[in-house]
């Protein structure tokens, strides 16, 4: 799974038609401040991607604290989370000038996993709005310092054969325990 995180002062989604006019069936999502999440699911993805990224999304200390410092995170200042979902984040450009989107999941997996990791944040008490996945949305946002960071489950995710418990990369490529 890959999560491009925005901290911002607000946020908005709507979705509209192929002319560019406004969908009648979707009542646009906005936030204050939060959390703009920009979601790609892959097949592989599952229970497992969707628990750590809910970890790390809700205790990934990102806002200001009293000082100035980041220090505080969503769960700490009572933000809200804005969910997109976006395949692109897997377009691969190494051949040719048109992106490949290979490595994005299946749509039905895809929409599960995103639903599932939003019912997952929203468990925590962290309002969520949604856009609609698969359609053709417009996001509006401020983005906050800015503020603007890309969670990798791939990446910082490696399952330890010899526990349940995760291992991720730390400073200099050394394996810290999560």
């Amino acid at each position: 799974m890959r999560i491009v995180i925005q901290r911002v002062s607000r946020a908005r989604v709507d979705v509209v038609d192929e002319q560019g006019q406004p969908d009648p069936d979707f009542k646009p999502q906005s936030i204050g401040t939060g959390l703009l999440l920009l979601v790609a699911v892959q097949d592989g993805d599952g229970a497992d991607q969707v628990d750590y990224a809910v970890r790390k999304l809700t205790r990934m200390r990102i806002f200001a604290d009293k000082e100035g410092r980041m220090n505080r995170s969503i769960l700490d200042c009572g933000g809200s989370i804005l969910s997109i979902s976006q395949f692109t984040l897997y377009a691969d450009l190494r051949r040719g000038n048109r992106p490949s989107f290979m490595a994005a999941g299946e749509p039905q997996h895809a929409q599960n996993v995103w639903q599932d990791l939003n019912r997952a944040l929203a468990a925590t008490g962290v309002p969520v709005a949604e856009g609609r996945f698969g359609a053709h949305m417009r996001v509006d946002l401020v983005n906050d310092g800015p503020v603007t960071i890309l969670l990798d489950t791939d990446r910082l995710m490696k399952k330890n054969s010899r526990s349940s418990g995760y291992l991720t990369m730390g400073r200099r490529g050394a394996d810290t325990s999560s």
